[in-house]
């Protein structure tokens, strides 16, 4: 059990993906009530209000998140116990709130105003429905023109053709955008830009839905304006709001790192480093492997041919010192990309059986973790 005050201290319940019912509030204190339902409405939630426990079978049980007033502390003493009870009051000075907490079986002793926020996250987290986390691959050239977006695509395209939620998200302002790789420039749906004043949370749902939605895809790129970067709070709040979706994200990183790129690097499950095999690009390719290690705690490294005099993909990951992610096959899609009507990794080449070893594997390793 938890005293919070803006920041989470323990994980939320575990619950099913999809949307869900709104959370359980128990108290008669007028004023908390407003508080709270003001709360619901901001993270999008609309909560049941009771000021006991629920007399109907299992409302009590049922409910994903139940807020209890601490006027109501003595009124649902007797109720089963079960996670997800969260005991809400004002008085900071208070130390009897800890018992009565205890006689409830309540997981966080929560005080307002100053937990406002961590409690917005965790109603929104029950109104989304939050499950298992999106695996979040980052795909990076270990020099320039390695293949890397192109190989970003691929991955993304082929997680939704194995029918995963997928989203696809464009973090190198200055790479022409994926849209167009896609041959989606066109298509009606939000870019970075309209992100740059997001602060907090991102609804994921929200997100989703704002995107263009490209191969079965949601994309995230950049427009054709003149921006070149989004705030970090901007890119720490739309990616964790995709992550909250679960599937796969796929992003598309810089060579250079900035504090944007940082908070992309730090949610990310898996690095891959995309390293064409010549001496030149290993070299270039260990500058960024040690700037990138020092955040991504997973970093691979992605092969490509053709190679020069005595390389080849092992001898490559062995000269970088990381693990090896496989060989990326050659083939035109990945030479030239955007030229061709089909997506990068949606035909049946040796690329697309790349992209499906990829993810079986790491779906694999994800799943086991």
């Amino acid at each position: 059990m938890d005293t919070v005050a803006g920041a989470v201290t323990q994980e939320p319940p575990p619950a099913a993906s999809g949307r869900q019912a709104g959370p359980l509030i128990v108290t008669e204190d007028v004023e908390l009530l407003d508080d709270l339902l003001r709360l619901c409405a901001a993270a999008g939630a609309t909560p049941e209000v009771h000021h006991s426990v629920p007399e109907r079978a299992g409302g009590w049980e049922a409910a994903p998140l139940v807020l209890v007033g601490d006027d109501a502390a003595r009124r649902v003493r007797g109720a089963a116990r079960r996670r997800g009870v969260v005991l809400v009051g004002r008085d900071q000075d208070d130390s009897g709130v800890w018992r009565r907490a205890v006689e409830i079986g309540a997981d966080h002793v929560l005080m307002l105003p100053d937990g406002e926020q961590w409690l917005v996250d965790r109603i929104a987290d029950v109104a989304e429905g939050v499950g298992r986390p999106a695996l979040t691959v980052g795909v990076m050239g270990g020099r320039g023109g390695a293949g890397a977006s192109t190989l970003a695509c691929a991955l993304a395209v082929t997680s939704a053709r194995e029918g995963l939620r997928t989203l696809l998200v464009d973090a190198d302002p200055l790479g022409g955008g994926l849209d167009v790789l896609l041959g989606g420039e066109t298509a009606e749906g939000l870019r970075w830009p309209a992100f740059a004043a997001s602060r907090g949370r991102v609804g994921g749902g929200a997100l989703e839905e704002s995107l263009p939605e490209l191969h079965s895809l949601r994309v995230l790129s950049w427009d054709r304006g003149d921006r070149i970067a989004v705030p970090a709070q901007a890119v720490r709040a739309v990616l964790a709001a995709a992550r909250r979706r679960g599937g796969t994200v796929v992003v598309d990183l810089p060579r250079r790192i900035d504090d944007g790129v940082a908070e992309a690097l730090a949610q990310l499950d898996l690095g891959v480093l995309v390293v064409p095999g010549e001496l030149r690009a290993v070299a270039a390719a260990g500058r960024v492997a040690s700037a990138v290690g020092m955040v991504v705690r997973d970093l691979r490294v992605a092969v490509r041919g053709p190679y020069a005099p005595g390389l080849d993909d092992r001898e490559v990951a062995r000269l970088l010192g990381l693990p090896l992610a496989g060989e990326v096959p050659v083939e035109a899609g990945l030479a030239r990309p955007g030229e061709g009507k089909v997506p990068p990794g949606a035909g049946r080449g040796p690329l697309a059986r790349f992209c499906r070893e990829f993810w079986e594997r790491a779906l694999l390793e994800a799943g086991a973790a």
